[in-house]
């Protein structure tokens, strides 16, 4: 028996199946990704900035009181940064005594008129500040000076 008439389904139903097209974008992925660019550039440039107020040795240093005039960086100027611990830094990097002579020695060798800038926390025994003012002054460094803040 042949059906024929009405009940054959002469219509396309197809078109209710069919993936519905979107119209519009969705945004969200893309703007949880710019919100997490912004807040890496912040983190970094807060760093860059924090480095840029360590005087050269890039670590920040509580510096003492004092009335001398600002020193402003030249530069032969080679600081070295004392933290509260004793540790010395000198660009961004913890050294000891001996290869601080080293360096100074080159300095000296490089730069005569060069001036060392000994950045001590307030909280460093002064036997420290005076071991690289002395390890400076062995290899004919002259010229030393200590950083205070006004």
């Amino acid at each position: 028996m042949a059906m024929s008439g009405p009940h054959k389904s002469s219509h396309h139903d197809d078109d209710e199946f069919a993936p519905a097209v979107f119209s519009e974008i969705n945004i969200t992925p893309l703007t949880d990704i710019f919100l997490v660019l912004l807040i890496i550039f912040m983190v970094g440039s807060s760093i860059v900035v924090e480095q840029a107020q360590g005087g050269g040795t890039g670590v920040r240093v509580d510096l003492p009181k004092g009335a001398a005039k600002e020193l402003h960086a030249a530069p032969r100027d080679f600081p070295v940064a004392i933290l509260k611990d004793g540790t010395v830094v000198v660009e961004g990097k913890s050294i000891e005594l001996g290869a601080l002579k080293e360096r100074f020695q080159k300095l000296a060798k490089d730069w005569p008129e060069a001036q060392v800038i000994i950045q001590a926390d307030t909280g460093v025994a002064h036997g420290k500040v005076v071991e690289v003012m002395e390890s400076a002054k062995s290899v004919g460094i002259e010229r030393l000076a200590i950083a205070t803040e006004e």
